[in-house]
């Protein structure tokens, strides 16, 4: 089994890239079903890491708002 150590320091940007090129790899159908299966579950991990990096990003995003005389103030963004 692979060495899936490195995931959790890679950047939200570094990680996609790396998912994106497994399932360009996978949709081309060259690799073996060993091969394969491991992309495909390295992809998935990579998934799951981006999904991570994209909440706590959501979580510390503040929406500026101003109000009617001008004040300006931040609320935290909805966690939907």
């Amino acid at each position: 089994m692979p060495d899936n150590s490195d995931i959790p320091g890679l950047s939200f940007e570094k990680a996609l890239a790396e998912l994106e090129g497994l399932v360009r790899k996978l949709e081309e159908g060259d690799a073996s079903l060993d091969g394969a299966i491991e992309a495909y579950e390295r992809g998935a991990l990579l998934k799951q890491h981006c999904q991570k990096k994209l909440d706590e990003a959501k979580a510390r995003v503040d929406k500026i708002t101003v109000s009617a005389d001008g004040t300006v103030a931040t609320v935290t963004a909805d966690m939907e």
